[in-house]
């Protein structure tokens, strides 16, 4: 693919921070459009600057192609489970605020009681240091951006997950993440009152 790949979206973390983990983890440098306006996402939507993600997703989908299946199942699977939870995580401020204090507390208990059991374990078991195989994958990767996530509902909701704590300061040191983490990466800040305002106007939410 020639040139930086160009994200666009709203300026903002939304589904898109996955996607910005990934190019920083691997050191790929990549540039953003921010969409501001409903105008500006239907000129996005009749360009060809759309495809850019796709070609990204096609990049990675054809050299997973060559890994082994039962890996390639494995890093699904683990993605899945830190899809879900980030995606409780990332509809919050979009909920009344009736509703927030109670989604929040669901969200602390699933991931205490459902999800983060199911990694601590996966670790222990495979004790490799890495969820698969013995070296860094997208598991590890989205399993840290949805720890980090997570810790900014709860500090400590790490207190009883060792394996987990050690996994995070672990792979928070590899340099290229350890980079993304520094103020004035291109990582974004936990979604703001501008931002959600900002949001529902663009998709008229």
């Amino acid at each position: 693919m020639a040139g930086k790949p160009k994200l666009h979206y709203p300026k903002g973390r939304g589904r898109m921070e996955s996607v910005r983990w990934l190019l920083a983890a691997a050191g790929v440098e990549f540039e953003e459009e921010f969409i501001e306006t409903k105008e500006d996402l239907e000129k996005l939507r009749s360009s060809e600057s759309v495809n850019c993600l796709l070609n990204i997703n096609l990049h990675q989908y054809n050299k997973r192609k060559m890994l082994n299946k039962n890996i390639c199942f494995r890093i699904d699977m683990y993605v899945e489970g830190t899809t879900d939870l980030m995606g409780m995580i990332m509809y919050i401020p979009f909920q009344p605020a009736e509703s927030k204090e109670k989604n929040l507390a669901l969200i602390i208990e699933r991931a205490t009681a459902r999800y983060f059991p199911v990694y601590e374990k996966a670790l222990k078991d495979h004790g490799h240091g890495y969820l698969v195989g013995n070296k860094l994958s997208w598991a590890d990767i989205h399993l840290l951006e949805a720890i980090l996530m997570t810790e900014e509902c709860k500090p400590d909701i790490l207190s009883a997950f060792p394996l987990l704590q050690a996994f995070k300061g672990r792979i928070s040191n590899i340099p290229t993440i350890k980079k993304f983490l520094q103020p004035g990466s291109q990582r974004k800040p936990v979604a703001d009152e501008k931002f959600i305002a900002r949001v529902k106007e663009i998709f008229s939410m």
